[in-house]
């Protein structure tokens, strides 16, 4: 089976039910995001392609696990042979780390407002990446809000400040206030994500009230000068209520700017669980038109260095899973 057809299907079931032999060491979990709470989840690769599924002894979808990574994935009749693939922290090759785990705002997509998250001090958030430093090849730093934006931005600067020494590439996605980009960028850090979650602006205010969109729309346009074009990422969720046509809109509108958007398919979580997961020939009709945009812009996913668009599990990236 091709595989961007195969990872499409993955996406649209959200989750695999895993078999076989003890398989711990391959499984993470989230404390950030729609999935933070959830059992866990998984990376199932194919040579340097991977897909993040999560797990659910339900799911009809299945995994088997061989022994020592090797695993096979039956889906619809098929069966394809990969691997797992260990996470250092959150995902493979990089220490991905949620600063604080707990939200001030509520998006409706989001559980982290809803569970007893903690922040983590910086010496332990040091500590975690000390732990994985000889399997990784980059360092990712989100955070909720803990208790505003402003206090947020501050702490998270200290975290990266006492994360330079590793001399690893840095990236940072956290909810910006107006001068984070050039802040962020005088430490050093190489890529941000700032993320406008919503196609519209319209939907944006249903799904993350209290937050602006136009706010985080300034701090992508304002980043791209300090950072450069296609250093500067923003996850829109599909699957909100937005149409094709309002994807096709702010991916161009992003692009141009050089922005490089990712296509995020939207996890039920909160109160949007009972929302269905974006179908597999959505997701391959927009990653189609995605790669068209990126293309036309000239930007390449492949070269991110930190960040989801370099780890590619939980999403479509065109020159990657295309």
């Amino acid at each position: 089976m091709e595989w961007v057809r195969l990872k499409a299907r993955l996406l649209e079931a959200g989750s695999v039910r895993l078999s076989g032999e003890p398989a711990d060491q391959y499984i993470s979990r989230s404390a950030a995001g729609p999935s933070a709470g959830a059992p866990g989840s998984l990376f199932f690769s194919l040579g340097d392609r991977r897909a993040r599924v999560g797990i659910d002894e339900t799911a009809p979808i299945e995994v088997i696990h061989r022994g020592e990574g090797v695993a096979d994935l039956l889906i619809g009749g098929d069966m394809v042979r990969g691997r797992l693939e260990a996470a250092a922290l959150h995902c493979p090759r990089q220490a991905y780390v949620t600063v604080s785990g707990t939200c001030i705002f509520h998006c409706r997509y989001c559980t982290v407002p809803h569970l007893p998250g903690r922040r983590k001090g910086i010496a332990e958030v040091v500590g975690m990446v000390e732990s994985v430093a000889d399997r990784i090849d980059a360092i990712a730093i989100t955070s909720g809000v803990a208790s505003s934006i402003e206090e947020e931005e501050a702490y998270v600067l200290d975290v990266v400040a006492a994360l330079a020494p590793f001399g690893l590439p840095i990236g940072v996605s956290i909810y910006p206030g107006p001068e984070t980009p050039a802040r962020l960028r005088a430490l050093g850090v190489v890529e941000v994500k700032f993320n406008l979650e919503a196609a519209t602006e319209t939907l944006f205010r249903d799904m993350c009230p209290g937050l602006s969109w136009e706010a985080v729309h300034e701090a992508l346009f304002r980043s791209v000068a300090l950072f450069g074009r296609g250093r500067v990422f923003s996850n829109v969720i599909v699957g909100l209520g937005e149409t094709d046509d309002d994807l096709e809109r702010v991916m161009t509108d992003l692009a141009a700017a050089g922005v490089i958007p990712v296509l995020r398919p939207l996890t039920p979580a909160a109160s949007l669980a009972g929302r269905p997961r974006p179908p597999a020939d959505r997701l391959l009709r927009l990653s189609a038109a995605h790669e068209r945009i990126l293309r036309e812009a000239g930007l390449d996913p492949r070269r991110a260095l930190t960040m989801c668009p370099a780890c590619t599990g939980c999403d479509l990236v065109p020159g990657r899973d295309t």
